[in-house]
């Protein structure tokens, strides 16, 4: 019997001003219009007033709407960076060097005195559905207590997989239990496909900028990566793409279509299938790191790019780990024509993953947990980065390019040339801020003026300023007077 998990009540202010934002965006209620008088409201609705008044100031806080003295509240205008422009990376494959002390988990753990951390793209254990999966992990433990004792089968738990495969109907994909194995974490698939279809000195085309772990495991396999030109918006250019996979010396690509990180970019369906069609036809493997297709705001998600794929080429990859428990390390791989492949390189690897996690993430899944969580999840998230955008709208210099994503919890920050994103986290990192310079998501070093700045924790004062920092310490390396936000004129 499915166990009927309850929602935690919001407060009637939070509701309301929930309501008040979803009118906003849908341009129920536009940029510059008066917003219903506090006592109006409060009539209408048969709430107190210092309730709506609560949500106004909560309004307020999101960047929303704006108190006009002896007027009343407006819907405030964005502010609207630009968004940056296609990226231009060196057009040769490089070897990959990443600079292991610059990595978000070694700034923290060489500087203890963090307060404000945007660099680990790690979202706070108080998103997550912690009581819920323990619940499923007693209950399973009790059911089948033998688990403890067993290794599994290297492929996986048939009812994850038989869960992973339901899934895949919401996309339209006719993926059976049978052609995914489960795997330690999206890093471990990510490592199986790219053993099982390079060697060393290979060449690798990416994104540009792309993941740092993935230019890591570029690094410790000996491959060479060839940075293709992508955009903040759309993603990789199939163009480019196609340019630089002609003289067959690709031999393997791997991208994340739907809110890439760090760009954020989603690519269009219409280029999804001109991606798998290309490569198709060039016999070059395609690895699909889908592990944020699942973050998307509004509407349905995004569709991955192996929904195009009628011949296996597409290894489709994702994982657990950033959506509902950390701890746990359940990913998956549906790996086409290298099933096989992987499968014995699954064996060698790690033999299997732990069969009583995956049978718990398998009934959290079947009960409707996860549904319920990921609407949460996805509605905390998209918060968060409303939060985020606006303060560096409001606090960072006025020639900042900015890409505000549909979907997950990372930013993309493009500053003026001449800023040193290096230099700003050193000066940040003195002040108990981080982040995670640009620099850090290319092997050929490109980037150095743009930052990562990952939404992962409920937005507080805290976070305000310390965005408000990172502008003024921008502003300083430009000569400009730190305590004027620029932006914001």
């Amino acid at each position: 019997m499915s166990e009927q998990i309850t929602p935690p009540r919001k407060t009637l202010y939070l509701q309301l001003a929930d309501e008040m934002a979803e009118a906003i965006s849908t341009g129920v209620l536009r940029v510059g219009e008066k917003m219903p008088s506090i006592r109006k409201l409060s009539g209408q609705r048969q709430l107190s007033l210092s309730t709506v008044m609560e949500a106004y100031r909560e309004l307020e806080d999101r960047g929303l709407i704006e108190a006009r003295p002896q007027s009343g509240f407006y819907v405030r205008q964005r502010l609207s960076f630009a968004t940056p422009e296609l990226t231009t990376p060196p057009k040769n494959p490089s070897h990959v060097f990443i600079d292991p002390l610059l990595t978000p988990s070694a700034v923290n753990r060489t500087n203890k005195e963090i307060r404000v951390d945007f660099g680990m793209a790690i979202l706070s254990p108080k998103l997550f559905p912690n009581a819920q999966i323990q619940r499923m992990l007693s209950q399973i433990t009790r059911q089948f207590p033998d688990l403890v004792a067993d290794y599994g089968e290297p492929q996986g738990d048939l009812e994850l997989r038989r869960q992973i495969s339901r899934r895949s109907l919401i996309w339209g994909g006719k993926v059976e239990a049978d052609e995914i194995i489960i795997t330690q974490g999206g890093i471990e698939a990510l490592n199986l496909c790219l053993r099982a279809v390079t060697q060393p000195g290979d060449v690798v085309a990416i994104e540009s900028p792309a993941y740092f772990g993935l230019l890591q495991i570029l690094e410790s396999f000996k491959l060479k990566a060839l940075e293709i030109p992508t955009h903040a918006k759309t993603g990789i250019s199939i163009e480019a793409l196609e340019l630089a996979t002609r003289n067959g010396e690709v031999k393997a690509c791997v991208l994340l279509p739907n809110f890439a990180n760090p760009l954020g970019s989603l690519m269009p369906d219409e280029n999804k299938q001109k991606l798998v069609q290309l490569l198709e036809e060039r016999n070059i493997p395609l690895i699909e790191d889908d592990i944020y297709g699942e973050f998307c705001y509004q509407g349905d998600r995004p569709i991955p790019a192996k929904a195009f794929d009628k011949t296996g080429n597409v290894m489709l990859m994702s994982s657990f780990t950033k959506i509902v428990a950390p701890g746990f390390r359940i990913g998956w791989v549906v790996a086409g024509k290298w099933q096989k492949q992987i499968e014995q390189l699954k064996f060698i690897n790690t033999y299997s993953t732990p069969s009583l996690l995956q049978r718990a993430m398998a009934r959290f899944l079947e009960t409707g947990g996860y549904d319920h969580h990921l609407r949460r999840l996805r509605k905390s998230c998209a918060e968060q980065v409303n939060h985020a955008v606006n303060a560096i709208q409001r606090y960072f210099p006025a020639d900042t390019r900015l890409n505000v994503p549909q979907g997950g919890y990372i930013l993309w920050v493009e500053l003026n040339s001449r800023i040193d994103t290096i230099t700003l986290l050193q000066d940040a990192l003195a002040e108990g801020i981080s982040f995670t310079p640009g620099s850090l998501f290319s092997p050929s070093n490109s980037y150095r003026n743009c930052l990562r700045i990952c939404c992962v924790e409920e937005w507080t004062t805290r976070h305000e300023k310390a965005i408000a920092r990172l502008g003024e310490l921008a502003r300083k390396q430009l000569g400009a007077p730190e305590s004027v936000p620029l932006a914001a004129h």
